[in-house]
């Protein structure tokens, strides 16, 4: 008796389908996680701006010189604390600038550093 061929071929459907479920269910999981802003391990805010300002050298430039958005270097003299903050959390009006690329804590951190001229 010949060996049925479709065997391997099904098994290998069946397991990839396996795969794709769980990895499906892992992902739901991950996304509620994300969405909540947590993972449960008391996760502490990173108070170096210089780290912080990682999420924000894709537009502003290496040096924040400018880029695809405009140079942060004389930030403060156009915008306050608290104008600089509400845009880091909330983004621009007009949708060039996104918000909520970091924390508001590290928000806070990052508007001060900005305020002082990054010293």
């Amino acid at each position: 008796m010949k060996k049925n061929p479709i065997i391997p071929f099904a098994l290998i459907a069946v397991l990839g389908i396996l795969a794709m479920i769980i990895l499906s269910v892992v992902g739901l999981n991950e996304q509620e996680r994300i969405a909540t802003g947590g993972d449960g391990e008391g996760e502490t805010t990173e108070a170096d701006p210089e780290a912080l300002i990682q999420s924000c050298i894709g537009c502003h430039g290496g040096d924040l010189e400018g880029g695809s958005g405009p140079s942060l270097n004389d930030v403060h003299e156009r915008l306050s604390v608290e104008e600089i903050e509400s845009m880091i959390i909330n983004g621009s009006e007009n949708g060039n600038m996104p918000g909520g690329l970091v924390t508001n804590e590290e928000a806070a951190v990052l508007a001060e550093w900005l305020a002082e001229g990054q010293e």
